[in-house]
């Protein structure tokens, strides 16, 4: 794996150790809050949500509110939290979507971990990040067990936590500047973050060196074919697209029957 990073210039990259799992016999107790789960963010104006934000927010008024959200700069994705501070870290553009925004996840919780004993609401536009937190299993990604163990320490030290789900860009207003302070944030720290997250930078390059050489292969009979490398129509089941492919490169009894047959 090292010298795979390496051939990807991500060996320098700093690398989170996972160190620390729920144990199999607890189950986990966390749970997520989506007031807007009966309205469709294409087709509901923003006030419908922004009037349901402003409820939610009066029933849990006593909660700190943390918003966590991003933005993909050049090279880099931030992160911000708010209402009371602004908290900013670099991730590579390489790190998977779903790794960049349980990383915002852990880093909040990380951030609570140093303030007072209160209660805190946890607002993130990825429902994806939530639904994979609250559905354990054993092939869970790396930050899932680690938001979930850290999770579980704050709640034992006396935290009161909430999460919830909230829309992007319907101008729910903590959620609006958060996003604005992660496109202006200036300082930045560097996050580690773990192997699993560059995986589909690391198959993408994988894709487009075997590219490269798949076009230097032109006197394969194969190449004039499919000079592109990439799947057969996805309608096509495995054994259709096993004689399509034989038709295709002559490898088949049927065009080759004169021969036999005399």
């Amino acid at each position: 794996m090292h010298n795979l990073m390496k051939d990807f210039n991500l060996h320098k990259v700093p690398i989170s150790q996972q160190t620390s799992f729920l144990p199999p016999w607890k189950d986990s107790e966390f749970k997520y809050l989506n007031p807007f789960g009966s309205f469709d963010k294409s087709n509901a104006p923003d006030t419908i949500f922004q009037q349901l934000f402003a409820d939610h927010r009066l029933r849990f008024h006593d909660f700190v509110p943390i918003y966590t959200d991003g933005s993909e700069l050049s090279s880099r994705v931030s992160f911000a939290a708010f209402p009371k501070s602004v908290s900013a870290f670099t991730l590579l553009s390489s790190c998977s979507k779903f790794t960049t925004e349980i990383t915002f996840v852990f880093r909040a919780l990380k951030l609570i971990l140093k303030c007072p004993i209160a209660k805190y609401a946890i607002y993130t536009d990825s429902l994806s990040v939530l639904q994979a937190l609250n559905s354990l299993h054993c092939k869970s990604h790396p930050l899932v067990f680690s938001v979930l163990d850290l999770y579980e320490k704050l709640i034992s030290q006396g935290f009161s936590l909430v999460f919830c789900w909230v829309p992007s860009h319907v101008g729910i207003t903590g959620n609006e500047q958060a996003d604005s302070n992660a496109h202006s944030a200036t300082h930045f720290s560097h996050e580690p973050v773990p192997v699993c997250g560059f995986k589909k930078y690391i198959k993408s390059c994988l894709q487009m060196k075997w590219q490269r050489h798949w076009e230097q292969e032109i006197n394969n009979k194969l190449h004039s074919i499919k000079p592109i490398i990439e799947n057969w129509s996805e309608d096509v089941n495995r054994k259709r697209g096993t004689i399509l492919t034989r038709l295709r490169i002559e490898h088949t009894r049927f065009i080759h029957r004169h021969l036999l047959l005399g």
